[in-house]
């Protein structure tokens, strides 16, 4: 099998699995809250991602600065996750999805300004593309006859979240080049974990599940195992085959969560969402040129 076709095959699974993840995340951030949903889900992934170690040799010699950046990443990748949860719990699913297209766009910023990597013409264009997208997908056009244009509701928090994602990603491809792929997954899940643990007592949230539908529980357990399906498969993509393939492809997983919303959910956008939402999608696809 040759690398494009494998490369190609990772970014579409990595797509669909993180897609199907945050449908069922937008789904059941609405039934048990965004803290809930996150926490056993990430739990789960931990679990059986450790699991790959008896496929997989791999080592936890990490640095003191590699350790203070895995703190920092898994502080970020909660951060992230806890305000796209609650976009989607307050929001509408496609709308949000759509939203949180713009976390590629800050990932090129950081890369751009901080660690000197330069966009060529098409993908300045890509990112253009993608804040009009966001833009036309995030603005509650129904206030248009009143001059009174809002951001959709989840929007505001969807976009927090998409920035702390978009530094997120950029310190990850630090870690894994130093420790390697494996090692930064489960690392970074770990920490996650221990930071959600910590926040939950801070804040007196309550994690636990004793009085949710074993299907819920199920499913959330299942969310888990997709997403870390998702991220593994698409960094062992990128240690054999293609990143400027791979990335922009799983980075269009919001093909698959609006796809979802629309048709099990029922999900309602007026046609200028419809078209930003299409535009985001395509400008992700166009920076990988």
């Amino acid at each position: 099998m040759s690398i494009t076709v494998i490369s190609v095959l990772c970014g579409i699974t990595g797509m669909i699995g993180w897609g199907v993840y945050d449908f069922l995340g937008g789904v059941y951030a609405k039934q048990i809250g965004p803290f809930k949903s996150l926490f056993w889900s990430q739990l789960a992934g931990l679990i059986s991602t450790i699991l790959l170690l008896f496929l997989f040799a791999t080592g936890f010699e990490v640095s003191a600065q590699t350790f203070w950046l895995l703190l920092i990443a898994g502080i970020l990748y909660s951060a992230g996750y806890l305000f796209f949860f609650r976009g989607f719990e307050i929001g509408n699913v496609s709308t949000v999805a759509a939203a949180m297209n713009l976390w590629p766009v800050f990932t090129m910023t950081i890369a751009f300004f901080f660690m000197g990597q330069r966009l060529s013409s098409l993908q300045t264009l890509g990112v253009f593309m993608i804040l009009t997208g966001v833009t036309f997908a995030s603005i509650n056009w129904k206030g248009r006859m009143k001059n009174n244009y809002q951001l959709a509701s989840g929007v505001r928090e969807t976009v927090i979240g998409a920035f702390f994602f978009g530094v997120y990603w950029n310190i990850s491809e630090i870690i894994s080049e130093e420790i390697g792929w494996l090692s930064t997954t489960i690392l970074t899940k770990f920490l996650i974990i221990l930071f959600l643990l910590l926040f939950s007592n801070l804040v007196k949230r309550e994690i636990d599940l004793a009085n949710t539908a074993k299907k819920t529980k199920y499913i959330v357990v299942l969310m888990g195992i997709i997403e870390a399906g998702a991220v593994t498969i698409v960094n062992y993509g990128l240690t054999i085959g293609d990143a400027i393939l791979i990335t922009p492809i799983a980075s269009a997983l919001s093909v698959v969560t609006i796809f979802l919303a629309i048709i099990f959910l029922k999900d309602k956008i007026t046609t200028l969402q419809g078209l930003g939402i299409t535009s985001a999608i395509a400008g992700i696809i166009v920076t990988a040129f």
